[in-house]
């Protein structure tokens, strides 16, 4: 469990490492804004729709062999991409870089929960830990070092990546069956197109909804936000704001995320029940976005309201992941596969209409977008209550907490 947890760690620093690095690639590349925020699109959009299919390559050569199979395509293809000399090879390469991260990601949320002694609400938190941690040190991996090359960030993912395939080789066991468990192993292997049938499940289907326009907006914030901070350092004369700085500010962001992440939701969704947790989030992520918006020309404003969006995402990411996971009857690789695939193509939708949307209309658009697009998910999570009963009470007690803890483990 912790050796698969310390790779997602480093698999997730591939999300936030190109954020310090975006406006030094358009500046040598000689990229616009828009093209640039596709390293985002291809590398979220690939891995996606190919997490649909996951749950399914998992169950045909299991866990262990999926989770080398992914690391091995992310160490190729993130080398590829420091090799790259234009926008569109990136963009091409951060696309195979996704399939090999769909391949790792879903497979490792369920194979953590699935390893967990202390049951599926403390082993969510732990990959939600991992996730905030690799979401923390990518951005500043990737500042510290594009602030040499912005080639460095790529190379420097891919030796990271080497060394946890390494990891996961050595210290990662399959379980031994018996030749009848072997076969029922066979016989419960989900089918190809399980994870799309499993969207006919209406609480997945609702909480995946709602996970679409939730990302929409959290990668509104995360991949474009980089470039209304260098306008507004330039704005104000700052001359030395380039991908170091970035890179601590989205580190800052990151560690916010990891903390609450751990520390802050698992209380909060026990006393209050997960419902309630989303909501407040979701408006709370809201106004920041509007906020972003207001002052999108205003430097310290844009800094200090993405790192406190930090820690309300770190919030909403566990709850969300912890609702999705306790809500169905689905077996666990179907429903994490399903959801993250979702998930993550919502996510790619925002980098793409971002950019042109600014160029367009102005800066602060994006972020109004992003507002909107969590106003949407709010109202969608008030429509779908009925399907949601077994995740919408209190865990108060020790009693019901277990109870909770239980379902989530028959799922």
């Amino acid at each position: 469990m912790w050796a698969i947890a310390f790779a997602c760690a480093i698999s997730f620093m591939g999300i936030g490492l190109v954020d310090p690095i975006l406006p030094a690639i358009s500046e040598e590349l000689g990229a616009s804004p828009s093209e640039t925020m596709l390293l985002f699109t291809s590398y979220l959009f690939i891995t996606g729709v190919a997490m649909f299919f996951t749950s399914w390559v998992s169950g045909l050569i299991g866990v262990k062999w999926t989770l080398v199979g992914g690391l091995v395509v992310i160490v190729a293809f993130a080398a590829l991409a420091g090799a790259s000399g234009t926008v569109d090879e990136i963009i091409g390469f951060r696309a195979g870089w996704g399939l090999g991260n769909a391949l790792f990601i879903s497979t490792a949320l369920a194979a953590i929960v699935g390893a967990a002694s202390g049951g599926a609400r403390q082993a969510i938190v732990l990959y939600e830990a991992a996730l905030g941690v690799g979401m923390a040190v990518g951005p500043l991996v990737g500042g510290a070092l594009g602030s040499l090359s912005w080639r460095g960030p790529f190379f420097g993912t891919a030796a990271l990546m080497a060394i946890t395939l390494v990891a996961i080789l050595a210290l990662l066991r399959a379980p031994r069956r018996t030749a009848a468990e072997r076969a029922a192993a066979r016989a419960a292997r989900p089918s190809f197109l399980a994870s799309f049938r499993a969207l006919r499940n209406p609480a997945l289907l609702a909480l995946a909804t709602v996970a679409v326009f939730y990302n929409f907006g959290f990668f509104v914030l995360l991949a474009y936000s980089p470039y209304p901070m260098a306008a507004a350092a330039q704005a104000a004369g700052i001359a030395e704001f380039g991908a170091h700085e970035l890179g601590l500010v989205f580190f800052g962001w990151g560690l916010a995320l990891a903390i609450t992440s751990v520390l802050v939701a698992p209380v909060l969704t026990r006393r209050f029940g997960l419902r309630p947790v989303l909501f407040t989030m979701l408006g709370a992520l809201t106004a920041c976005l509007a906020l972003l918006a207001l002052f999108v020309g205003s430097l310290p404003v844009l800094v200090a309201v993405v790192v406190v969006s930090g820690l309300l995402l770190g919030i909403m990411n566990t709850a969300l992941t912890e609702a999705v996971m306790e809500a169905t009857d689905l077996p666990r690789n179907v429903a994490s596969s399903t959801y993250s695939g979702v998930r993550f193509v919502g996510g790619a939708i925002a980098p793409a209409v971002a950019g042109p949307i600014a160029a367009a209309i102005g800066p602060a658009a994006p972020y109004w977008l992003g507002a909107a697009s969590l106003l949407v998910s709010i109202a969608v999570l008030a429509c779908v209550g009925g399907v949601l009963r077994r995740v919408g009470t209190p865990h108060e007690t020790a009693v019901a907490e277990a109870a909770v803890i239980g379902t989530g483990d028959a799922a």
